[in-house]
C-alpha cells in the first residue's frame, strides 16, 4: 500500500509540475506585451488601433512625431487613425512623414485627405500636384481628386479626372466601373455605356448587366433596366445587389409588390447590409403604408441598432 502511495504521490507531483511549467509559460507568453518597450513605433500604433475612439489614440500617437525610430509608413498610419476627429494632429504627423520620405507619393495623398478634411483648398490641390509630379504614371492623384470633387457635388470634374486616370489604368477594370458610374451621374449615359462595353470579360457578366442597368435607370429607361436586372439575377441567383436594384426599378415602374419581393431578397442574401431593408421603409413611408414601414423599422433597429442616422434618414416614421 505504502508503495502504490508513493506511486500516485509521485504521479501527483510530476502532473502538478506539468500544470506549473504550463501556466508558467502562458503567463509568460501574456506578460512579454508588457515588458517591451512602450515607445516602439509599432507597439504605440498597436496600442492605437485597439482603441475605439481618436481622442484615447491622440496621447499615443502624437509622441511618434518625435519618435527617430518611426518610419514614414508608420507615421502615416498614425496620421491616418486620427484622421477623424483629430486632423490637426493627423496633419502634424504627416509632414513628419513627408520629412523622413519626401519622395513617397502615399504621403502626398495622405496630406491631400487631411487638408480636404480641414477645408484648406489650396494644400488639397497642392498635395495632389505634388503626388502628380512624383509619380506621373500613377492614377492614384486622379482617382482621389474625382473623388474628392464627387463628395463636394462637381460630379462634371469628377467625370474629367476619372478619364484622366482610365488613360493611366485602362486595364483596371475598378476604375473602368468608377468612370462609368460618374459619366452617368454626369448625364454622359451613351459614353458610361461604351466604358462599360470594354469591361466585358474583365468582371463578372452579371455584374456587367447590373452596371449597365444603372446607367439605363439613369436615364429614366427603367423596362430597360429591368430586363437587364432580371437577366443579371438569373444568370447569379445570389447577387444581391442586382435583386436591390431590380426592387428600385419596379418600384419606379409602380410595381410595389414585386418591388418589395426583390428587395426582402436582397435583404435575405446579404443580411449585413442594411440598404435593402432601408429602401423598403423609404418605400413604405411614401406608399402611406405606416404600420408595415414601422414593422420595418423596427426590424432594422434590432438588426442595425449601431447606425441610427441611417435608419432615422430612411425610415422616419411621422
Amino acid at each position: 500500500m505504502r508503495e502504490a502511495a508513493g506511486a500516485r504521490r509521485h504521479l501527483w507531483s510530476r502532473g502538478t509540475r506539468s500544470l506549473l511549467a504550463v501556466c508558467i509559460v502562458a503567463t509568460l507568453i501574456h506578460l512579454i506585451p508588457l515588458l517591451l518597450p512602450r515607445n516602439m513605433p509599432e507597439q504605440q500604433l498597436s496600442i492605437a488601433r485597439a482603441m475605439p475612439s481618436v481622442s484615447q489614440r491622440v496621447p499615443f500617437l502624437r509622441p511618434l512625431k518625435d519618435d527617430a525610430k518611426a518610419t514614414p509608413a508608420e507615421l502615416r498610419e498614425a496620421a491616418a487613425l486620427l484622421l477623424d476627429g483629430a486632423p490637426d494632429d493627423a496633419h502634424t504627423l504627416a509632414l513628419e512623414a513627408e520629412r523622413r520620405g519626401p519622395q513617397e507619393v502615399e504621403t502626398q495623398l495622405l496630406l491631400a485627405r487631411i487638408c480636404d478634411v480641414e477645408r484648406m483648398s489650396r494644400c488639397v490641390s497642392a498635395s495632389l500636384a505634388r503626388a502628380e509630379a512624383l509619380a506621373p504614371r500613377d492614377a492614384r492623384p486622379e482617382l482621389l481628386r474625382a473623388e474628392l470633387q464627387e463628395k463636394d457635388g462637381n460630379v462634371e470634374g469628377a467625370a474629367e479626372s476619372m478619364e484622366r486616370a482610365h488613360g493611366k489604368a485602362p486595364g483596371d477594370p475598378l476604375v473602368g466601373l468608377r468612370y462609368a458610374h460618374l459619366l452617368s451621374a454626369a448625364e454622359r449615359g451613351d459614353e458610361a455605356l461604351a466604358v462599360l462595353r470594354k469591361l466585358e470579360g474583365r468582371i463578372p457578366h452579371a455584374r456587367l448587366l447590373v452596371e449597365q442597368g444603372r446607367v439605363h435607370s439613369r436615364e429614366g429607361h427603367d423596362a430597360e433596366a429591368v430586363k437587364l436586372f432580371r437577366e443579371a439575377v438569373a444568370e447569379d441567383p445570389k447577387l444581391s445587389m442586382g435583386y436591390f436594384e431590380l426592387g428600385l426599378a419596379w418600384h419606379r415602374l409602380g410595381k410595389m409588390d414585386t418591388a418589395e419581393e426583390a428587395l426582402r431578397q436582397a435583404d435575405r442574401l446579404d443580411m449585413a447590409d442594411p440598404k435593402a431593408l432601408a429602401a423598403l421603409c423609404a418605400i413604405q413611408l411614401k406608399e402611406r403604408r405606416i404600420d408595415d414601414a414601422r414593422l420595418t423599422r423596427m426590424d432594422l433597429e434590432r438588426r442595425f441598432s449601431g447606425q441610427p442616422e441611417l435608419i432615422r434618414q430612411s425610415c422616419s416614421l411621422p
